[in-house]
């Protein structure tokens, strides 16, 4: 079998950064299946070092919206998963940010498999204490991302990537 058809394989390279969405909502149970697929991802000595708030209404994601040049993605989006390093769980803090990153990966990929768009914003992240307050969060918390989820207003992106050659520093 070639990679490239693997389900997995498939949606790695399918895909994209939805940043448009249709008014409409996005079923709860979706959220949580989609959430639980991310803790699945690795993480140093098992740690799950991730902490998730789940954000449904307009008044939050205006407010939260202030807080970045992306504030329409966030407005329109029928859910936000604001994603945090929980400091208390952290051990090592480049390894547990690595795994945050396996985790909101698994997070994205679990949404597109449910037809549904998502974008993982971080920009915000230099509003990462105020994003803390806004939501009334104990400052062990430290953003990671935020995540605006959707029913895609289109699926028309289009990406490329270099050549992997290109990014190969040594092999031998």
């Amino acid at each position: 079998m070639l990679m490239s058809d693997s389900p997995v394989i498939e949606a790695i390279y399918g895909r994209r950064s939805v940043r448009q969405f249709l008014d409409g909502a996005v079923a709860r149970d979706s959220v949580m299946e989609a959430l639980k697929a991310a803790c699945w991802a690795p993480s140093g000595l098992n740690n799950q070092p991730w902490r998730f708030a789940i954000i449904w209404d307009s008044e939050s994601k205006n407010a939260l919206g202030a807080l970045t040049r992306y504030s329409e993605t966030i407005k329109t989006a029928a859910v936000l998963v604001v994603v945090f390093l929980d400091r208390d769980a952290s051990y090592e803090r480049t390894k547990d940010c690595q795994a945050i990153g396996a985790c909101v990966q698994n997070l994205l990929l679990s949404l597109h498999a449910m037809d549904l768009g998502a974008v993982w914003l971080g920009e915000i992240l230099k509003n990462g204490e105020r994003v803390v307050e806004l939501l009334k969060l104990p400052d062990r918390l430290e953003l990671m991302a935020v995540v605006a989820v959707g029913l895609p207003a289109h699926r028309n992106q289009k990406s490329h990537r270099r050549p992997v050659e290109e990014l190969i520093v040594l092999e031998k």
